[in-house]
């Protein structure tokens, strides 16, 4: 008898009777979604999987992204022997005991692969137990975390093993398991004439929050308490979604109409200084399943086009908000959208800079793109000197007011003025520093 079958392990189900997001588990690369970067073709992890030559790795992501299924499927894939710990149920003796089967097996030329989920639970004594044998080679270590490791796993571990990093599933890529779950005759419910809509999946996705064991479970509740029709059909609505979820479904449509009249009236609720507008169509984006990070990079749009240098912070807060739903993720994410479409709306108003650009772009596509005058060029050689390259040309910082008044557009345009700032916020300031500047520049190079 193997010591490996010392182990607590958990009792085998009939597969009828195991969880949807279990019986729907992969089991080929080809049939894993999400994570190109690391499984996608020519990938180094998809090629040590494929080669046979793992290492010991750390694999670190949400839940739901699939860092057991992928754990199980190396297993699945490699000629070696599997073992998984559970952190709830095992303890320094059991660990102990595998380790030296692991090590006689390895001596005999068989590899064993340890997987420990959660393994963030895992104590520093637990954790130790297997560096020598990580470090002998005597196993290949495999853990999956939801935290950091470089606060979760003892130094030594996290420095013999290779840390992959897994992203959360897009909304689009949920969907995809989700079809194939309804479609699946051996797995899923293609034997049992279950119906859903695009949208009722794409909800049931959306609220998921990258999370496909979560998905998965929506969808076999909702599945199980659908009432079949005469036919013997079960339909999962809107409404018995409703009920599963215990929230009510916005009307949205994602690719639709819906979509762009809300975001409309979000941006136009904070170009006219709404807040309180700005948080409910916010707030009616985020509850309907729109992708926060999508809703972070409208108002990126909206810092530069409605407020630009009136308050130049607003962009850095919307980047900052941006990047704090990165680290946070939902729900707790969404207050540093929602403060910064507070920001966004009570910030003085300029769209200056948005139509000078566009002024800009009209008369580079319009008129004839002159070359860049002689003094503006820089004359790398001797050859490009003597032909009047950088001849003229002032050093600004050379004059007391670090002004003069060469000019820097082509000829052709030299007269046009594009940026006109507004008497808003900080651009107020910046209108008075040009008219300055233009001021100085008048009077001619032997003042300025």
């Amino acid at each position: 008898m193997s010591l490996f079958s010392k182990l607590p392990q958990p009792a085998i189900e009939d597969s009828a009777h195991q969880p949807l997001a279990e019986r729907m588990r992969p089991r080929t690369l080809d049939e894993f979604i999400g994570q190109e970067k690391l499984l996608g073709p020519g990938k180094p992890l998809r090629q040590q999987i494929e080669n046979d030559s793992i290492t010991s790795m750390l694999l670190w992501g949400p839940p739901g992204c699939g860092k057991t299924t992928l754990a199980r499927m190396i297993a699945r894939l490699t000629r070696s022997e599997f073992v998984a710990f559970s952190a709830v149920l095992a303890g320094i003796k059991e660990i102990k005991e595998v380790m030296a089967a692991s090590e006689h097996k390895s001596h005999a030329g068989q590899r064993t692969i340890v997987f420990v989920d959660e393994v963030h639970r895992f104590n520093k004594a637990q954790q130790d137990a297997f560096l020598p044998y990580v470090e002998a080679g005597h196993i290949t270590f495999i853990g999956a975390t939801t935290e950091n490791p470089s606060f979760e796993v003892i130094s030594p571990l996290l420095s013999r093993t290779k840390v992959y990093v897994l992203e959360p599933l897009t909304t689009s890529q949920i969907v995809e398991l989700l079809r194939r779950a309804l479609a699946d005759k051996e797995h899923g419910f293609g034997n049992e004439n279950v119906a859903a809509t695009d949208d009722v999946l794409f909800r049931i996705a959306s609220f998921a929050n990258g999370d496909a064991r979560s998905a998965y479970n929506t969808l076999e509740l909702s599945a199980r308490s659908a009432k079949p029709a005469a036919s013997g059909a079960r339909t999962i609505t809107r409404e018995l979604l409703e009920d599963v979820l215990q929230r009510k479904l916005l009307r949205y449509d994602k690719a639709g109409e819906e979509h762009f009249n809300l975001i409309s009236a979000l941006h136009k609720s904070v170009r006219n200084s709404d807040p309180d507008a700005a948080l409910y169509w916010l707030a009616r984006m985020i509850e309907s399943g729109e992708d926060a990070l999508y809703l972070a990079r409208r108002m990126v749009r909206m810092a530069s086009e409605d407020i630009g240098l009136a308050e130049p912070g607003a962009l850095a807060v919307t980047l900052a908000a941006k990047d704090a739903f990165d680290f946070l993720g939902a729900p707790e994410g969404h207050l540093a959208l929602a403060q910064a479409a507070v920001y966004l709306a009570l910030a003085p108003k300029s769209n200056a800079v948005y139509t000078s650009y566009g002024e800009v772009l009209d008369d580079v596509h319009k008129t004839e793109a002159d070359p860049v005058p002689l003094h503006l060029r820089n004359a790398a050689t001797g050859l490009m000197k003597n032909v009047g390259y950088g001849q003229g040309y002032k050093y600004a910082h050379d004059y007391d007011n670090k002004l003069t008044d060469m000019t820097c557009l082509p000829d052709n345009l030299a007269d046009r003025t594009y940026y006109k700032p507004t008497d808003q916020g900080f651009e107020q300031r910046l209108r008075a520093r040009l008219d300055e500047i233009r001021k100085l520049k008048s009077r001619g190079a032997s003042d300025v």
